[in-house]
């Protein structure tokens, strides 16, 4: 399984996740890639975290890590496709490599990741805004 976020200028971090994913886990990825992702993306303090409604996602915990960090978010994020989308072109990008093992898979995700066209990202991007 995979963390992952973006924006209008690109991808963020890429995380990989080896273990059944807990609302615990869910604020420890936020609190280790959330801001890195931000930084990485260059979008200054005006930017808004959005979301899919999963339960681990929603819970009161998340909401307060990202209270307590002084993230944006809606109370009620749409239930987004678009980043559905990017984890159907990371997967096509991964298969044409055809990784072998466990550690080539993790390692041609994160080339792949950092590789999508910021233009593909930018349409998805404005994609959820128009919801």
């Amino acid at each position: 399984m995979l963390w992952g976020c973006f924006a209008a200028g690109g991808t963020g971090a890429l995380h990989n996740i080896d273990w059944i994913m807990k609302k615990k886990n869910y604020v420890d990825i936020l609190k280790q890639h959330l801001k890195t992702s931000v930084r990485k993306l260059k979008l200054g303090c005006k930017w808004v975290f959005q979301m899919d409604n999963d339960p681990k996602h929603t819970s009161k915990a998340v909401a307060k890590c990202l209270k307590d960090n002084k993230v944006k978010w809606p109370s009620q994020s749409p239930d987004l496709n678009s980043i559905d989308i990017l984890w159907a072109e990371l997967k096509k990008r991964v298969r044409a490599r055809k990784p072998t093992n466990l550690t080539q898979l993790h390692q041609l995700c994160q080339e792949e990741w950092a590789k999508i066209n910021p233009f593909i990202v930018g349409s998805l991007w404005k994609a959820t805004r128009n919801v």
